[in-house]
């Protein structure tokens, strides 16, 4: 088995990801490892870089609510250090996880994936 330390594919350099999108489907966090036998493990933190809370929902493989909700309408506290929000959870065959705010560009979000193959 190989592991690898990957930049999300929403991010450009490993900047943070601003969530631009207020409702379904997000902004782009990260596309997975095509299909089934190898997958990746994201790692992700969200901050808050205004003077207001803001809410997050992450879209985890699909856009289906709730049933692909890792987290829906999840308050960030106004100026925050960055929140882990997930925590090595898998995902693989090409599926999306995608974030949206109820303010747009109010949320940053990190990370990266650890991708693991056969």
């Amino acid at each position: 088995m190989t592991s690898q330390r990957l930049l999300l594919s929403g991010s450009t350099d490993g900047r943070p990801i601003p969530v631009v999108a207020t409702a379904t489907a997000g902004t782009l966090i990260h596309t997975s490892v095509t299909g089934t036998t190898d997958f990746d493990a994201l790692y992700l933190w969200v901050s808050n870089v205004t003077a207001s809370a803001a809410t997050l929902t992450l879209e985890w493989g699909g856009v289906t609510n709730p049933g692909d909700h890792l987290t829906k309408g999840y308050s960030i506290a106004a100026n925050s250090a960055p929140i882990q929000v997930a925590v090595g959870l898998i995902v693989n065959n090409a599926k999306v996880v995608r974030a949206f705010s109820g303010t747009a560009s109010a949320l940053n979000i990190t990370g990266y994936v650890t991708r693991i193959g056969r």
